[in-house]
């Protein structure tokens, strides 16, 4: 499949993730944002291994279980912590630290090397989103922030651990995905219990927003984001991931009646600039083509 290609389906998962914030606060019960992780990761991981009729086994047991909990068990908790107490926008936008966690976290563990290109990339960026959430309209309340800044460092090491780790021989992506959310809803399903308990009442449109994130936001994205990620340079996908905040900044403004200040507009600017530039930063590099002197003397090297 070719590159931009596999590029265009792993951004339809950050793209769905950047409508979690709406839905959060329109159609979910508030003061209930473990159950929203629990309810958006545990059915979707469950139906996908019943599908896919694959479970993990040998050392995949632990490696499961440590990718969801980063992907998915402290990620989801602090990703619907942060959507309830920040703005839509503002909460998606921190997202942005993520790809500077991702390209040195990638150095460090694939040894992937940093390129001045990617790494302008990802501080321009990081950057971008950071002049829209130092907007003076938002509302920076300090633990929104730090459960979305702590919730971006963990899906980003993740990010990481799922390149270097890849998948097992055989086994598909909605399979892989699957084990993810579901030890990812595992995790979390003790935390509702002890600190949070069950919304008083499930209505209508929280049903269709615990749908939306299960389905869309949950199997569907995980599936081709983890392909993503396997498939391209991790830094790719960790810049992809800017178009989360895009995407829920703007339905904030479309359909929350938020505004953007001239600040905002261009850190969304610089944002986009970014994720696009940084796609091509990223691409691999051709090999040397073997030039034909190289090619006549290949035999001689062969026979020794």
């Amino acid at each position: 499949m070719k590159r931009s290609i596999t590029v265009m389906l792993t951004a339809l998962a950050p793209i769905a993730w950047g409508t979690t914030y709406l839905v959060t606060t329109a159609l979910l019960p508030a003061g209930h944002p473990l159950f929203a992780g629990l309810m958006r990761a545990l059915p979707a991981g469950l139906l996908a291994i019943a599908m896919s009729r694959t479970s993990p086994h040998g050392s995949w047991w632990l490696k499961s279980l440590a990718l969801g909990a980063l992907n998915i068990g402290a990620f989801f908790p602090l990703l619907f912590l942060a959507a309830e107490r920040l703005p839509g926008g503002v909460a998606a936008a921190v997202a942005g630290l993520q790809p500077l966690l991702v390209l040195g976290l990638g150095a460090m563990v694939v040894h992937e090397r940093i390129r001045a290109t990617t790494a302008v990339a990802a501080l321009a960026g990081a950057g971008g989103v950071a002049l829209v959430v130092l907007g003076p309209a938002a509302e920076l309340d300090t633990l929104g922030i730090l459960a979305a800044v702590g919730g971006v460092t963990a899906t980003a090491l993740g990010m990481v651990l799922t390149k270097r780790w890849g998948r097992p021989k055989g086994v598909g992506p909605i399979a892989y995905a699957g084990w993810q959310l579901t030890a990812g809803g595992v995790v979390i399903l003790p935390l509702v219990l002890l600190l949070e308990g069950l919304p008083a009442e499930i209505d209508g449109n929280a049903v269709l927003g615990y749908l939306w994130l299960a389905t869309a936001g949950g199997i569907i994205a995980y599936t081709l984001w983890f392909r993503g990620i396997q498939r391209l340079p991790v830094i790719a996908p960790g810049l992809l991931a800017l178009l989360s905040p895009v995407v829920a900044a703007l339905l904030g403004v479309l359909v929350a009646g938020e505004s953007l200040t001239p600040v905002q507009v261009i850190g969304f600017t610089v944002t986009i600039a970014a994720l696009v530039g940084g796609q091509f930063a990223a691409r691999p590099r051709p090999r040397p083509a073997v030039t034909a002197a190289a090619s006549a003397t290949a035999p001689h090297q062969l026979s020794r």
